[in-house]
């Protein structure tokens, strides 16, 4: 009976260490098969992947991000807003009829033997002073701000897409790493049940190996449902929402060696948002001297013509000239509000170039800090990270090791891989917000 029982454990025993060195290759492989494959239990998808590049998306952000095109909209306006600051007042007509009695009426005859005077009469507004040119500039320096503002948009969605891109990629990785972790406790699961039924571990070491598979589960779930988020936020962005759910990520990590000489110094008046301001201030200026140019008076000019059957010669002609009368006011307030304007403008484009600076600076200190964290990562610690768990899943399959030896070796092992998968994903982003910051 003692060599049946015997027989019996070195089964039980051998058996545990073929599962336990097929739980430990999991550790080494890296399928290239979709998570949801692995995980068709917990989660459905459809069949076909539309699988993306880095520049596919790019290319498709460009043909259909809505804020672009809101940017672009902004141009046209301001074109439109030139185009009027171009053009000369527009002349005035005017048909005046008089010294009709009230007792005659217009009198007997055709329309030409009325008696009564008709006056037509034709004039023209001169601007002077300026005023025109100054216009002109005002509105080509608002132009040139309208067309910095589209590029600044394209600057700051541009960072969202390689956000959203890498965030997608992120949460694949996350999918990935968790579903083979759910599998890999489901094969001790089973592993532990039949040493269970052999007498080889405890009750509890059961119960806890089946809390640390549910767990897994749980995690590989909400993994899951993270990459469903990360699809939809990208689909947004290129203008893709039908297709959200096929999206996938196919490009790889940049290289860690990128992003090494984001100590060097940049000029931030490259970039769209500061020279977008710099041209408002140029606006300002000359709406203040616009302002200013009202002190100088236009005319207006008029020619008439007169028609009147009481007098001889029956038609005449006549010309005449207006000016304004500054009775009351020489256009002080309007000066006023273009000076405060004008200090806005100034102070704003001050504002706007301080924290491109700032945001250049913390856009370096991230990237280099971002930069070193995957370095230490993926310069050791992944490796020993799993020459623990193999040499723990070696040991407890042989009974060298206990239960909460194995699990602690197991979190340590999954936790590293999502860390290096977090700093990469974190490297990623710094290296696209630097370049952002810079205006690379």
């Amino acid at each position: 009976m003692v060599v049946v029982r015997g027989v019996a454990a070195m089964c039980l025993l051998v058996t545990g260490a073929a599962l336990a060195a097929e739980s430990v290759r999991t550790l080494d492989v890296v399928p290239e098969a979709s998570p949801s494959v692995v995980f068709a239990a917990s989660a459905s998808r459809p069949p076909e992947r539309l699988s993306l590049t880095l520049a596919e998306a790019e290319r498709l952000w460009t043909q259909h991000n809505r804020e672009l095109r809101l940017a672009e909209v902004a141009i046209a306006g301001a074109e439109g807003d030139a185009r009027a600051a171009a053009q000369v007042p527009n002349p005035q007509a005017s048909l005046n009829m008089a010294s009709i009695s009230p007792q005659d009426g217009f009198g007997a005859g055709s329309v030409r033997q009325k008696r009564m005077d008709s006056v037509a009469r034709l004039e023209q507004l001169i601007e002077r002073g300026g005023k025109r040119d100054l216009r002109m500039q005002a509105a080509d320096a608002l132009l040139n701000a309208a067309r910095n503002d589209r590029d600044d948009v394209g600057r700051q969605q541009r960072r969202a897409l390689y956000a959203a891109y890498y965030d997608l990629l992120l949460m694949q990785e996350r999918e990935r790493l968790t579903v083979e972790t759910a599998a890999l406790y489901r094969k001790s699961q089973a592993t532990s049940e039949v040493r269970y039924r052999g007498g080889d571990i405890s009750a509890a070491d059961l119960s806890r190996q089946r809390v640390e598979q549910l767990r897994a589960e749980n995690d590989a779930r909400q993994a899951v449902a993270d990459a469903a988020r990360a699809r939809v936020a990208l689909a947004y962005l290129i203008g893709q929402e039908k297709k959200a759910s096929s999206l996938v990520a196919a490009d790889d990590w940049p290289a860690a060696t990128q992003g090494g000489d984001a100590a060097a110094g940049s000029d931030p008046s490259r970039r769209p948002d500061v020279r977008a301001d710099m041209a408002r201030l140029a606006a300002a200026e000359k709406a203040r001297d616009l302002a200013r140019a009202l002190k100088t008076r236009d005319i207006t000019v008029g020619v008439q013509l007169e028609h009147n059957l009481t007098n001889t010669p029956n038609n005449s002609f006549g010309v005449g000239v207006s000016a304004p009368l500054f009775a009351f006011h020489e256009y002080e307030g309007e000066i006023a509000r273009a000076e405060a304007d004008l200090q806005a403008a100034r102070e704003m484009a001050e504002q706007t170039l301080a924290q491109a600076q700032g945001e250049i600076d913390q856009a370096a200190a991230d990237l280099a800090a971002s930069r070193e964290r995957r370095l230490r990562l993926e310069g050791g610690l992944l490796d020993d990270a799993a020459r623990v768990a193999r040499a723990a899943e070696f040991a407890y399959a042989r009974g060298a090791t206990s239960l909460l030896e194995l699990l602690d070796a197991r979190r340590t092992w999954r936790q590293v891989q999502l860390e290096a998968a977090n700093a990469r994903a974190d490297h990623a982003k710094a290296l696209a917000a630097w370049r952002a910051a810079t205006a690379e």
